[in-house]
């Protein structure tokens, strides 16, 4: 089956569906922001903050559903900072549970290939004890940045592909 982009990003890309949830929605205090860099890519940066029990921030695509069926994984084209960050997806919006899985960043260009058969179930930081992802439609997408230290972040992100 042939690539199918799910995200291209460029100067003319409309965001408005991309939308940050930090940990203010718990007391906390990280601030992250998500926009189109100069470049024309996709930009997710900001400060983690650990007050008030916080640590991460997230940005999240809630649009269309997208209809995966007979695609095995995402390939994403991102360039990092040299951290640690989460790629998360949802089947349904009913579901509380994300489907997630980690990737390192270089601080270069990177192609982070990441099989849907390995995304795995969590909630509110806890793995669950349920199967991992199976389904045929993702309803939201999206990174996530916490790796419990104060510090700040920046992820640019060029393509995300199904594959």
């Amino acid at each position: 089956m042939q690539q199918q982009p799910i995200f291209n990003f460029c100067k003319a890309s409309n965001i408005d569906n991309w939308v940050i949830i930090d940990d203010v929605v718990m007391g906390g205090k990280s601030n992250g922001t998500f926009k189109i860099e100069d470049t024309g890519h996709g930009l997710f940066y900001g400060v983690i903050s650990l007050e008030n029990n916080g640590g991460f921030s997230s940005v999240r695509y809630r649009g269309k559903t997208i209809y995966i069926k007979g695609y095995t994984k995402i390939i994403l084209r991102i360039k990092g900072d040299g951290k640690r960050y989460q790629f998360r997806i949802k089947e349904t919006v009913d579901y509380q549970h994300s489907y997630v899985n980690y990737f390192t960043t270089s601080g270069y260009w990177q192609t982070i290939e990441i099989a849907l058969a390995d995304l795995f179930p969590k909630f509110r930081g806890r793995t669950l004890n349920i199967p991992n992802f199976a389904g045929d439609t993702i309803t939201e997408l999206g990174f996530l940045f916490g790796n419990k230290k104060a510090e700040d972040f920046r992820l640019l992100i060029d393509t995300i592909v199904l594959q």
